[in-house]
């Protein structure tokens, strides 16, 4: 059962079209990955999702309804542009966001204390947020989305402003949250994130959907990319599309290869079998999200303001 699902969304603001005939579908459970450069559409379709804004044209659906408020109390979001009451303590402003989703008093001030702990915030408990640092205020802002442990946790940009050691713990508490059953929606433009936590994602670029699946199947994308020793030039074997030499030791020779669409490194390696070339080294290089990213967007998009 899908737990959020747009069907050609369209959102314009005067001539400028921000998400152009998007369609996708989270399926409950697990973490969702939602990926694009800068400007790429990712936080105008996570607020059409929470109904902050409405879409131009098509139609969503969260939680099995329509975006609105009856939603609210089953669903956590960190937006992009934090905000926070400044004259509030920590504790006190997750507090309140946990009673705002309805919780009651006890179970949110245990949740809250709880988080604080887990973010090394403790001894900020009774500092009032316009004391915190901005690392500081973004953990608080974080546990004050986790709080009320959402059926649905929209997460949009979570890592910016986290240090190493705090995208880490955030890293953790987001796999924490997935397994305790919260789905988890998450947008970024930092890849490694997405390589590490997600199930399946989704590739935005300019306000399109260039690719929805699993990493493995974005990576298939990819042509595969190995190196070979050997002695013989290994280009005319079946499924090399380019062997490029790239250095020599001992009469052996190195070869950056690239596969032809389709054929696997196990193909290749078969095909060097039955064909008795020889080999002395055979190693094949994984492309990572970062290169998806690249070929199917272009790296322009990268920094796209």
């Amino acid at each position: 059962m899908g737990i959020l699902k747009l069907d050609h969304v369209v959102k314009r603001f005067g001539e400028f079209t921000a998400v152009d005939d998007l369609s996708f579908e989270v399926a409950e459970g697990g973490i969702f990955g939602f990926l694009g450069g800068n400007g790429a559409g990712k936080t105008t379709s996570l607020r059409m999702a929470l109904d902050i804004i409405r879409p131009s044209s098509g139609t969503i659906e969260i939680l099995g309804r329509k975006p609105g408020r009856e939603n609210a109390s089953e669903i956590g979001f960190l937006p992009e542009e934090r905000g926070l009451y400044r004259r509030m303590t920590v504790l006190d402003t997750i507090v309140y966001f946990g009673r705002l989703k309805g919780m009651d008093a006890a179970s949110a001030k245990k949740e809250a204390e709880r988080l604080i702990e887990r973010f090394g915030l403790s001894e900020w408990t009774k500092s009032m947020v316009e004391k915190l640092s901005k690392g500081m205020s973004q953990k608080v802002q974080v546990a004050a989305a986790m709080v009320n442990h959402p059926r649905l946790l929209i997460l949009d940009e979570p890592f910016s402003g986290l240090d190493p050691v705090n995208q880490k713990v955030l890293e953790d508490l987001v796999l924490e949250m997935a397994r305790a059953g919260s789905t988890v929606v998450f947008s970024t433009h930092i890849m490694q994130h997405a390589e590490r936590l997600t199930n399946r994602i989704v590739l935005l670029a300019r306000g399109r959907k260039v690719f929805e699946g699993t990493q493995e199947e974005a990576r298939a994308r990819l042509p595969g990319r190995l190196t070979l020793v050997s002695e013989a030039d290994p280009s005319s074997l079946t499924g090399i599309a380019s062997a490029t030499r790239a250095g020599a030791a001992n009469g052996w020779n190195s070869w950056d290869v690239s596969l032809k669409p389709g054929v696997a490194p196990g193909d290749l390696l078969q095909v060097c079998t039955q064909n008795g070339f020889a080999l002395r080294g055979f190693e094949s290089h994984r492309p990572s999200l970062h290169d998806v990213f690249i070929h199917l967007v272009g790296p322009e998009q990268e920094t796209q303001p």
